[in-house]
């Protein structure tokens, strides 16, 4: 069995576990000489990486310049992907539609907004108005199809990755935190689901209390989640998010907090 960390892009700090979607994957996991391979990335996009540090990975450093290879990947493959690799990514598209849309959209405003959390983002879209968010995904469309492009290359490669593990005896553990982070697309999508005022500032946040390792406890700051709503809704938002899981593991690690987990 080889256990995982969490696949979900990085949040605050770095960390997977404040993670702004509970069901995309994590950009920087994407490969970049499959794309090369596949006729999608110019081989000399990669050939002259920057001197990055071999020990420790600087954020600030790698993402914007992985980005924009997996741009110009992306404008390969939509430019002139054959026609069974276009009609694959249609048909993933289709079938991951029901985290897939708002994900795109949150990430490409959060890129225009420069980073920006989306309560700080102009009024209408924060309370999602119907007419601002038609504007935003017309008008952003480029941008959408690019975060689509990496997310079905990330659930190819980690498809891959599975089959080649199972066929070898080896199981994949997967680790899914049980919370999201406050400037995520989920809390954004459905902050009726979460425990969050009116302006939505949040009203109680998630941490452990004091304990041998912490005398002062520790304060996360993930919103906690409004469980008589979800309960409501048949828990959808839980089924969805622990069978997206299951689509890149065997065995899933639910993160609970410090000395406690739940194995499914």
């Amino acid at each position: 069995v080889w256990q995982m960390l969490p696949v979900n892009p990085i949040g605050p700090g770095d960390s997977p576990y404040q993670c702004p979607s509970a069901f995309a994957g994590s950009s920087l996991m994407v490969a970049l000489q499959p794309l090369v391979d596949r006729g999608w990335l110019a081989a000399e996009a990669i050939a002259k990486p920057p001197r990055f540090d071999k020990a420790r990975v600087d954020y600030a450093s790698v993402i914007p310049w992985r980005w924009q290879r997996l741009r110009e990947a992306a404008a390969g493959f939509l430019a002139h992907g054959n026609a069974e690799d276009q009609q694959a990514f249609e048909r993933w598209q289709r079938r991951e539609r029901g985290w897939l849309a708002e994900w795109t959209l949150f990430a490409a405003l959060k890129d225009e907004h420069g980073g920006q959390p989306w309560w700080n983002w102009e009024p209408e879209l924060v309370r999602r108005d119907s007419a601002a968010l038609a504007q935003a995904k017309k008008r952003l469309a480029k941008q959408r199809a690019e975060h689509a492009f990496v997310q079905w290359c990330f659930d190819e490669q980690m498809a891959a990755l599975r089959a080649y593990a199972n066929e070898r005896g080896v199981l994949l553990m997967g680790d899914m935190p049980i919370f999201v982070a406050h400037d995520s697309a989920d809390v954004w999508a459905r902050p009726d689901l979460y425990q969050m005022d009116t302006q939505h500032r949040l009203t109680a946040v998630a941490g452990v209390p004091p304990d041998n390792y912490t005398p002062d406890g520790q304060r996360w700051g993930n919103p906690l989640y409004r469980w008589d709503r979800m309960a409501d809704e048949g828990f959808a938002w839980w089924v969805a998010r622990v069978k997206r899981a299951f689509a890149h593991a065997d065995i899933l690690r639910i993160d609970h907090f410090r000395g406690f987990a739940g194995y499914w």
